[in-house]
């Protein structure tokens, strides 16, 4: 009987050799890391902080401070390509209680933007995108 040693070294070498690509891999970059902005709902109108940050994923948390339930809306006003997917369309707040906050999450396109209120019951707040933010890929313990 023959020694099955040299067939069967033979059959893992291929077999791990077959495992792999030979092609480049191509690496995505993370996105940029979301910024958080401050928005109020005053009688006087809304207000946002900053009011102007580069493009990429933001959350904004909306304190509603006028004594009324509120329901907020963020709309791309001067936006080139909304049809990018970088807003799809708009997006809103559920109703906002007085004395409560809500969160309104998206990734924005370089252009403008309007903080609202629905039916236009105060002041909105103006947000300026510019260029995209650097990528998160070297940022270390990132959530």
């Amino acid at each position: 009987m023959r020694p099955l040693g040299p067939a069967v070294a033979a059959a893992i070498v291929l077999a791990v050799a077959g495992c792999g690509s030979s092609g480049p891999r191509a690496n995505q970059l993370r996105p940029p890391s979301p910024i958080v902005l401050s928005a109020s709902i005053t009688p006087k109108g809304v207000t946002l902080s900053p009011a102007s940050i580069g493009a990429g994923p933001i959350r904004i948390v909306v304190a509603n401070l006028s004594g009324m339930p509120q329901h907020a809306t963020l709309v791309a006003t001067g936006v080139a390509d909304v049809a990018s997917g970088s807003i799809q369309g708009t997006r809103s707040t559920g109703m906002i209680e007085p004395e409560r906050t809500a969160t309104l999450q998206t990734a924005v396109a370089p252009g403008r933007y309007r903080l609202r209120l629905a039916g236009d019951a105060a002041a909105p707040a103006e947000l300026l995108v510019g260029p995209e933010r650097a990528s998160s890929q070297n940022d270390l313990l990132l959530p």
